[in-house]
């Protein structure tokens, strides 16, 4: 059977990664977080301070780009692959907060995007692939057999951020978190490099009142019917 390349984007704390990787795994499909990529060099830029609330050091940033490697090993306990930045296990790290308040100035720098987007392709060149983010039916995977866009209201996505962030144990305030959602949908919307955008071709997902498995039937029907077109 033929495999296909879907590309998940959409706006922020919309459960992209969420329903990607339970999408992959039922199709046995590889599932691939680009935004997970970005957070590592975020996080990376902060631990050597190279951003801050006050400054961006975007030319030693760049300049140091080749230093960043960034890897996915897949965690068996867990049932999906975890972030590794520079060989230490950074998955839960760069889930906070903090980075989240730092990634998209990172992600509107263009050797950033170049260099991940070039990996991100190479990770997808044998479809089977699920992938989500900003920029990939747009930009890493134009030609991807099923694109979806995942939207839903502002103050609905802070709430799930805020709720996840609490149960891992963080000291957050809804508000915070929702003036994080807000500003990063300006930034991703408003960059000049690959803006956050429906591509014309995607299905769009409105999953404000779907519950998970509302959400994954849904899609996984989507995901079904291209599969059996594609062959």
């Amino acid at each position: 059977m033929n495999k296909i390349t879907i590309a998940i984007d959409g706006f922020s704390s919309t459960g992209k990664s969420t329903v990607a990787k339970r999408l992959a795994k039922a199709l046995g499909y590889i599932y691939v977080d680009s935004g997970a990529m970005y957070r590592a060099v975020t996080l990376y830029a902060m631990q050597n301070d190279l951003i801050k609330k006050d400054c961006f050091d975007k030319q030693q940033l760049i300049a140091q780009l080749k230093d960043i490697k960034i890897s996915f090993k897949f965690n068996e306990e867990l049932g999906f692959a975890e972030v590794y930045l520079n060989g230490q296990n950074v998955e839960k790290t760069i889930r906070t907060l903090e980075v989240s308040q730092f990634v998209s100035q990172v992600a509107t720098v263009s050797e950033v995007r170049e260099q991940l987007v070039f990996q991100q392709q190479n990770l997808g060149k044998d479809k089977g692939v699920v992938m989500d983010g900003r920029d990939i039916g747009t930009v890493v995977f134009p030609e991807a057999k099923l694109k979806l866009f995942m939207t839903a209201s502002a103050e609905q996505r802070a709430q799930r951020r805020y709720d996840e962030l609490i149960e891992r144990g963080d000291d957050v305030k809804f508000d915070d978190v929702l003036k994080n959602v807000q500003s990063r949908d300006h930034i991703d919307s408003t960059r000049e490099d690959s803006p956050l955008m429906k591509a014309e071709d995607a299905i769009e997902v409105d999953n404000s009142n779907l519950n998970l498995d509302e959400q994954f039937e849904l899609i996984y029907n989507l995901a079904k019917d291209k599969i059996s077109e594609s062959n």
